[in-house]
């Protein structure tokens, strides 16, 4: 038995009713379980009880011994002295609060069905733990537990991101520059992109703006990536050797450090994705950076945020995915799955935390409305669901997904998830599991 358990047995008031009880007064009427309590104190607080004629207003706290309260120190602590119901498993001891009153102390009873539920789910081995029995939930409570785990990834975001914003002194610009790094390298090379953003200041490649061999001098200068052990065909590569030049010199004048070519990772990768190729895409949106954040903020459409962002690498990719290796014909051109993945992981969420500081919500809902209106991720994640039976319709969705499986099945956290806590609690015999309150 988990006492975890025992909190969503109270919370979703699936104890048999006939067993709450005193064994002096008789019958309890649970009038509300009360408030769940995730931090210090009572689990529960706000409980309204009534014990023969008598109404009580206090806190309920759950252990799976009645001993635990004394092994706890609840006894010793006064912020435990307006609990008024003790619900335990095994009802071991007389419980005492601090000023000595008794606790009325109960081990009420519950179908063990619901138990056996939960031990199935979360000994599911699987990264799915209900993958066959998810059609069986209530589609619009489905619908419902995706909007709201998909506003709570994009806070979560903003949360980062509001951070972010701290370091770099509230430069919005600045910022988004450090985020759009980081999504060019995708989850492969994220580490090396975030770490070249914060080597190269922005404010730099703006003076060179104007000259695309100087800003591509700088970003693959300062990426570590114009080594010559990393490339040996690059001994007589006319334009690598003229970055070389352009990069010596610019790194003497702003006392640059490089990051060490080696994290950059190029296996398993298609060739259009290299970290070559999308630094020289990077390249071409910063060579015209200047407001780059105020284009941004005046797209009213996801159509013209991606006319933004669908940048062409420089001609010489057109024919090359290393240095100094030709190959035959590229188009250089940033596809249009990765122009949204990049509007969604770090465009969209920058806009809502502007929206959100500057106190404008028809701002944070526009972020909202483009995640709904761009086409769904399609990653390994979100093809699990989808053979399960939850299809993402949105960017939105497919987000709220993620955040379903990193935060919640991960972690096998059944009982907090809408979905787990209904397949739980369906098809026992206490209560109906439509009128679970389903509070995370």
């Amino acid at each position: 038995m988990k006492e975890e358990f025992l909190h969503w047995l109270w919370k979703n008031r699936l104890f048999d009713a006939a067993s709450i009880r005193d064994g002096n007064a008789g019958a309890i009427e649970v009038i509300s379980p009360g408030e769940y309590n995730r931090d210090s104190g009572p689990d529960f607080f706000n409980t309204r009880i009534v014990i023969g004629t008598t109404s009580w207003a206090g806190n309920t706290e759950i252990h799976l011994n009645a001993s635990d309260w004394y092994r706890h120190g609840h006894h010793n602590d006064h912020a435990y002295d307006n609990v008024i119901l003790h619900i335990v498993y095994n009802n071991d001891a007389v419980s005492l609060t601090a000023s000595g009153r008794k606790l009325v102390t109960i081990a009420p009873s519950f179908d063990s069905s619901l138990w056996e539920n939960y031990i199935d789910l979360v000994n599911n081995p699987s990264l799915l733990a209900c993958e066959n029995f998810i059609s069986k939930v209530d589609p619009f409570m489905v619908r419902h537990w995706l909007w709201r785990l998909g506003t709570e990834r994009i806070m979560k975001k903003s949360e980062e991101i509001a951070e972010m914003l701290k370091h770099t002194g509230y430069d919005w610009e600045e910022t988004l520059y450090r985020l759009v790094s980081r999504y060019f390298g995708f989850r492969v090379n994220t580490d090396p992109f975030a770490m070249l953003a914060s080597r190269l200041p922005l404010k730099i490649i703006r003076k060179h703006s104007d000259n695309i061999t100087q800003v591509e001098a700088l970003l693959f200068g300062t990426a570590g990536l114009l080594d010559e052990a990393l490339f040996r065909e690059t001994v007589t590569d006319s334009y690598y050797l003229i970055l070389c030049r352009e990069f010596r010199m610019l790194k003497s004048k702003y006392s640059l450090h490089a990051v060490d070519g080696w994290m950059w990772k190029f296996h398993r990768l298609r060739p259009a994705n290299f970290p070559t190729v999308r630094l020289s895409q990077l390249a071409a949106l910063l060579s015209h950076s200047d407001g780059l954040f105020s284009r941004v903020l005046e797209c009213d459409s996801t159509d013209n945020l991606r006319a933004l962002f669908s940048v062409r690498a420089s001609g010489y990719w057109n024919y090359h995915y290393l240095f100094g290796k030709e190959v035959p014909h590229t188009s250089g051109q940033a596809g249009k799955q990765s122009v949204d993945l990049l509007i969604i992981n770090a465009v969209v969420p920058l806009i809502f935390v502007y929206g959100k500081l500057k106190q404008q919500p028809q701002i944070c809902e526009r972020a909202i409305d483009m995640l709904e209106s761009l086409s769904p991720e399609y990653n390994s994640v979100v093809a699990d669901f989808s053979a399960a039976g939850i299809r993402a319709d949105s960017a939105f969705t497919s987000q709220a997904i993620l955040e379903l499986r990193l935060s919640w099945c991960r972690h096998h956290r059944c009982l907090d998830c809408h979905i787990g806590s209904w397949l739980i609690a369906s098809g026992h015999k206490i209560r109906g599991s439509g009128s679970l309150l389903l509070e995370p």
